[in-house]
């Protein structure tokens, strides 16, 4: 898992983080109406999967580049010493709903299945990054 320093540092601001995770992760489960593109619940996703790993590194004393690169942030993670799981590791592909996926685009639009891949992976980092905050109380 992580090692986290001796001192119980920013636990509140760790779950406020977590708590705002949540909340992206139900906008995601949302059922679309009409109107509503899939792309934009899928952004809901990796906003959630963005929120929680920051969440980790609030709980563990870091500081965090904002950027909406998975990939980098996990690595970040690892530079210090936290083993990161492979589910947790697939999140990187949400990433692509940070940015391009919320503009007008020529790219097939999005599928149900999508989207639900997308639930399911930032619904794992919640429960990775939620393991992490509670384990080290």
């Amino acid at each position: 898992m992580c090692t986290l320093p001796p001192e119980n540092l920013q636990i509140e601001a760790a779950q406020s983080w977590l708590a705002r995770a949540r909340s992206s992760l139900l906008l995601a489960r949302q059922a679309p109406q009409q109107g509503v593109f899939l792309e934009d619940l899928a952004f809901q996703a990796q906003q959630a999967a963005e929120k929680a790993i920051k969440a980790a590194y609030l709980r563990l004393g870091l500081a965090f580049r904002y950027t909406h690169d998975l990939e980098e942030l996990l690595a970040g993670l690892e530079g210090t010493g936290c083993t990161i799981p492979a589910a947790v590791r697939e999140s990187i592909t949400l990433t692509r709903f940070a940015v391009e996926a919320r503009y007008p685009s020529p790219a097939e639009p999005l599928s149900p299945d999508e989207l639900q891949e997308a639930i399911h992976l930032a619904q794992t980092v919640l429960e990775w990054a939620s393991q992490v905050i509670s384990s080290q109380v």
